[in-house]
């Protein structure tokens, strides 16, 4: 089974194009769900963030508090750096497990959506690499409609990350988001296509709905 990446910036809309390969039946690997399962209660990672970061990033029930967890670690670089030791490695072993049980399931493509392909330096794990780019104003529009915080926020969280460009310049295929929705969708369908064309795979396994 051959794994390629999808990433972008925050707000860019690559939720949206994982949603469109999902809809055509391709699995799609979400690091950011993942994220989410190797911090639940009870686990390692969680008592370690905890260990690291105290109490305050708990919710009320035990589960961690993300938004808080952000508040903190997005605001310091060195915070930032000590969470990622912490999660990625254990998102990256929890990833490549599925990715191993697709394989073994018989499908021959699959897709690792993450935001920080590219600042982990992973991005030739992942070819082709697939960047969802949109202006920065746009990002920041975004991210505020969709999260409800402040334009400050935003920009922090967008600023934290590499900035588009660089993704950009690492990318074999870039989906630029600045139009319609479906736009985004005819976009994301041609470059889905060449993907399985470039790996002798029949596009129409996943088929258009």
């Amino acid at each position: 089974m051959h794994l390629f990446g999808l990433t972008g910036g925050i707000a860019s809309g690559k939720s949206a194009v994982a949603a469109r390969f999902r809809a055509r039946g391709l699995p799609v690997l979400d690091a950011d769900a993942i994220a989410r399962e190797v911090v639940l209660p009870g686990s390692a990672g969680l008592a370690e963030i905890v260990a690291t970061f105290g109490k305050a990033v708990l919710a009320a029930d035990g589960s961690l508090d993300r938004k808080a967890l952000a508040a903190v670690a997005f605001a310091d670089e060195a915070k930032r750096r000590a969470l990622n030791a912490i999660t990625h490695p254990r998102i990256s072993a929890l990833s490549m497990d599925r990715a191993a049980e697709l394989a073994t399931k018989g499908e021959p493509l699959a897709c690792y959506e993450a935001a920080l392909i590219v600042e982990n330096g992973m991005a030739d794990a992942f070819r082709p690499l697939v960047v969802v780019a949109a202006p920065e104003a746009l990002q920041l529009a975004r991210a505020v409609a969709r999260d409800g915080g402040t334009p400050e926020d935003a920009l922090a969280r967008i600023r934290a990350q590499k900035p588009l460009a660089a993704k950009v310049a690492l990318a074999d295929h870039v989906i630029h988001n600045a139009g319609t929705r479906d736009e985004l969708t005819a976009r994301a369908d041609q470059v889905l296509d060449a993907i399985c064309a470039s790996h002798g795979i029949d596009p129409g396994r996943y088929a258009k709905p």
